[in-house]
């Protein structure tokens, strides 16, 4: 499986609102990043949460966000880990 975003690629999460569970967090939802790492490939829990046995595997990706990105306020950085899926390249 090919990394789609190498360590220091930026990056935006995707901004949907699924009627489903999902690994994205609300409040990080359409916010940019900046790619850490990759973290290794995982089923994906969006699908697995809904008891789908073979749920498509993805990349996940370490994600630093500004705390000011995702909050509005704050002088430190937050990391999450992030299904390919969630994610879009941000392009200036």
């Amino acid at each position: 499986m090919a990394d789609r975003f190498p360590p220091g690629a930026r990056v935006r999460t995707v901004h949907h609102d699924p009627p489903h569970h999902t690994r994205l967090p609300r409040y990080a939802r359409g916010k940019h990043g900046v790619v850490v790492e990759p973290e290794g490939p995982a089923p994906l829990s969006d699908v697995r949460a809904r008891g789908v046995p073979d749920a498509p595997v993805e990349q996940v990706y370490a994600v630093r966000f500004a705390a000011r990105e995702l909050w509005g306020d704050g002088d430190h950085h937050v990391v999450l880990d992030l299904f390919d899926s969630y994610l879009e390249a941000d392009v200036p």
